[in-house]
């Protein structure tokens, strides 16, 4: 029997050759033994198509070829016991190589002979795979089809467990996602939401929606007033995960341009959103949140309610504690409300705003110096004398040089350029050139 090279390390040796029954007696294949592989079962299913359909993350080592690591479908044998994907290496001698190219021995034959015990072995592994993966997939989609028959006939705490299972496979299962939205499930569960849905019903009810894809007409259909209010009243009253879902089906469901502003205009919604960023023993709530708030805020009459339920001081206040990701999105809303007179204001009063953005300028990434920059700009042409005074106290001149000597876009440094000039103005050119050394901002 012919001799093979496994792609990785065994046992601490590095290009140990392996047997094939060795492989097999020894389990290195995953369990299939040799009293299966004369069964016929790989030549009546595509290989091709069972290894793209399976995408399997764990495979033997003896199935992957060593010059593209992925499994072989074709698989050749060379002169040095060798065994590659029968491609791969044509169009490795096709580059004028005539080397064994895990080896790198010299061939002393050319030709390639095709392993028809790795193909069964092969064969047999991925169709045992892949049957399993069928008969599971149908069994999947056999059990979506009967919650969802079930959720049409009953009620009050069988209605619950009925979504609580649905909510279970649906996150678990592409095969039972599909099978929802294929058929009359996505109507079914979304029906079920409604003035008079108990909050039990509808956190189930938006934990099965937000995992699903949903088309335009149920996005519209979901987009009804009253249950856009029951999601609102959910996302302030319950669980953690219940509000991230909560938050992400509802930017789901604005992510197209055909919904009505009004319908989210909604001083609840801003509460629960502010909530939700402000809750540390919830940190994951925090990139959902504001991921919201930033697609909210790009209507007007959305800033100005947010700034009047104080989002902006709440927001400074949390910055210095988030993660560069939520520290980009807040930033980000902080800059939508810097374009509203209300809201240059509010960062004007808040006694954080100019020292934090100032400290933020050229320490996170090229995002946050621009908003951090735009903030600035916001509040000191707001109040030139006042702002600007403060702004250079506290090390901005200086950052702003940086600024512009670094690789910023053009724009960046045009800006910086600008705010810099603004500060000047309140200084003799001595007494400013002494407030843009860097030494004195590091300290």
């Amino acid at each position: 029997m012919a001799m093979f090279q496994p792609t990785c390390k065994r046992d601490g040796i590095e290009g140990q050759i392996l047997d094939l029954d060795t492989a097999v007696k020894d389990g290195v294949l995953g369990g299939v033994d040799s009293g299966v592989v004369g069964t016929g079962v790989g030549e009546k299913l595509d290989l091709g198509r069972m290894i793209e359909e399976l995408d399997l993350s764990e495979v033997p080592s003896v199935f992957i070829c060593p010059i593209s690591l992925e499994p072989m479908q074709d698989p050749v044998t060379l002169c040095t016991g060798q065994t590659y994907e029968r491609s791969n290496i044509l169009k490795w001698f096709s580059l004028g190589h005539f080397t064994c190219p895990t080896t790198m021995q010299e061939l002393w034959d050319d030709s390639i002979t095709p392993n028809t015990t790795l193909y069964r072995l092969i064969s047999t592994w991925f169709s045992q795979k892949y049957l399993v993966m069928k008969k599971r997939s149908e069994d999947v989609h056999g059990r979506v089809s009967e919650l969802v028959e079930t959720l049409k006939k009953v009620k009050g705490q069988a209605r619950v467990l009925a979504l609580k299972e649905l909510h279970q496979v649906v996150a678990a299962h592409a095969t039972a996602r599909k099978a929802l939205v294929d058929g009359d499930g996505v109507s079914v569960v979304s029906a079920l939401l409604g003035p008079f849905t108990s909050h039990a019903v509808g956190s189930e009810v938006i934990g099965v929606l937000v995992s699903l894809n949903l088309d335009c007409e149920s996005k519209r259909n979901l987009l009804q007033p009253a249950r856009v209010s029951l999601m609102v009243d959910i996302l302030n009253e319950g669980s953690i995960e219940t509000k991230i879902n909560c938050t992400r089906l509802i930017e789901i469901l604005i992510e197209g341009k055909d919904f009505k502003l009004e319908i989210f205009r909604s001083h609840s919604l801003l509460v629960g959103l502010m909530r939700l960023v402000k809750d540390k023993r919830h940190s994951n709530g925090i990139c959902p949140g504001l991921r919201l708030l930033r697609t909210v805020c790009l209507h007007s009459e959305v800033k100005s309610l947010l700034v009047s339920i104080g989002a902006v001081s709440q927001l400074v206040e949390l910055l210095s504690g988030l993660e560069p990701e939520c520290l980009e999105l807040a930033l980000s809303v902080l800059d939508a409300l810097a374009s509203v007179p209300e809201g240059r204001l509010a960062l004007k009063n808040c006694s954080n705003t100019i020292h934090v953005m100032v400290k933020l300028l050229m320490r996170v990434s090229e995002n946050c110096t621009q908003y951090a920059l735009s903030i600035l700009w916001s509040v000191c042409k707001l109040a030139p004398e006042e702002c600007s005074l403060i702004a250079v106290e506290a090390g901005l001149a200086a950052k702003l040089l940086l600024v512009i000597q670094s690789g910023c876009n053009p724009i960046l440094k045009q800006q910086s350029a600008e705010l810099l000039k603004l500060c000047s103005l309140n200084y003799s050119d001595t007494i400013f050139i002494s407030k843009c050394k860097l030494t004195r901002t590091i300290q």
